[in-house]
């Protein structure tokens, strides 16, 4: 049975392609990432809870942290290092940034 939504393999490529490891990705495109990360983190990074905010880091701290989470080497870490490693460097070096860059807004 043919699907409602035929789709082929090229245009899937394009539409993925700006998500694809290694790719070079805009501090714009970061906020698709930041997307799952507001689900515990809060909207913009701004946690009304226990878990710490992302917001107001600067994005060498967000850096630093992000990279020992995915590496395993950081001692207060809960579901983090498992989260992390899904992200390649592009990745997590955008999402420093955007959450960085959300403290002027």
């Amino acid at each position: 049975m043919p699907s409602a939504f035929p789709l082929n393999r090229f245009a899937l490529a394009l539409l993925l392609a700006p998500l694809a490891a290694g790719a070079q990705l805009r501090v714009q495109d970061a906020s698709v990432l930041a997307g799952t990360c507001v689900n515990c983190h809060g909207p913009e990074g701004r946690s009304t809870g226990a878990i710490p905010s992302l917001r107001g880091h600067t994005a060498g701290y967000l850096l630093q942290r992000l990279r020992a989470f995915r590496a395993g080497q950081a001692p207060d870490a809960t579901v983090m290092t498992r989260l992390m490693k899904g992200y390649d460097d592009a990745q997590i070096e955008a999402l420093a940034q955007w959450f960085a860059s959300q403290e002027g807004r």
